[in-house]
């Protein structure tokens, strides 16, 4: 839901989450073990995931998990999509920094929209724990939106009269 308090505008998520776990090939088992490691929190919230990471948790932790495509093939982008429709509210990506990736620039584009729109995002195990741990992840949350389209197409200082 997204409000207007002061002229800043917040969207407010509620107690129940919903999250998008994703996990590169390398980082899957990794992921894997973390989720199983919180498996009773993530279960009180709307979990996503990208195909192969989604079926891996469902099958391995006997979650209810929306899938969607495999990352390389759009997966990255429909979390994106998510992002900006204020449908996500975080979002777990153990992601493989070391290992190039045929869809990098739908990573990087993931990451960047999730910063655009002030959405968590864990990209490791030390701050997937610190953000599942934390009191905010079960209570609701009023986060503030960055109007981005003011800073695009800022209004004139002035208006200048047409001849």
């Amino acid at each position: 839901m997204n409000t207007n308090v002061e002229g800043v505008d917040h969207s407010i998520m509620q107690s129940g989450k919903r999250v998008a776990l994703v996990a590169h090939d390398h980082r899957k088992q990794d992921l894997l073990d973390w989720a199983r490691f919180n498996r009773d929190v993530l279960e009180q919230h709307d979990l996503y995931a990208t195909g192969t990471t989604g079926g891996m948790l469902a099958d391995a932790l006997d979650l209810n998990v929306t899938r969607l495509q495999s990352g390389p093939l759009g997966g990255d982008q429909q979390i994106g999509a998510l992002i900006a429709q204020g449908d996500l509210d975080l979002v777990i990506f153990f992601w493989d920094p070391l290992q190039a990736q045929p869809h990098d620039v739908d990573v990087k584009a993931l990451l960047r929209i999730a910063v655009v729109y002030n959405v968590p995002i864990a990209c490791n195990r030390a701050s997937a724990d610190f953000m599942v741990s934390s009191p905010l992840f079960s209570e609701p949350y009023r986060r503030e939106l960055i109007d981005y389209e003011r800073r695009i197409h800022p209004a004139p200082d002035h208006a200048v009269p047409l001849p």
